[in-house]
């Protein structure tokens, strides 16, 4: 018993350490940084702000995708690229209105 009770905290501790980025909520405004993850599965990107912050951006429907002005793709997203975001704070979670390509 105690053998299966260590396997399960050690699996919890797991995958908290694997799915945790640090990250801050922000209030609703725009934003520029720096794209530090992009995960097209769940079509997140993980974006550090001027100010060292780490804002988590799930792609909504609604959610606008431009560079220089034209709509782009999700996969033109790459890290490392600058990008300036719309975002709006709906309880401890960040809705992307707009991601703009910077560069």
């Amino acid at each position: 018993m105690k053998l299966k009770l260590v396997a399960f905290f050690a699996v919890i501790a797991l995958v908290f350490t694997a799915c945790g980025e640090s990250t801050t909520a922000v209030e609703s405004g725009t934003y520029q940084g720096t794209i530090k993850k992009v995960n097209p599965e769940k079509t997140e990107i993980y974006v550090t702000t001027e100010d060292d912050k780490t804002l988590e951006l799930y792609f909504m429907d609604e959610t606008s995708l431009t560079r220089n002005g034209e709509t782009v793709q999700f996969s033109e997203l790459m890290e490392g690229q600058k990008v300036q975001v719309e975002v709006e704070k709906v309880g401890k979670r960040l809705n992307p209105v707009s991601v703009s390509i910077l560069e």
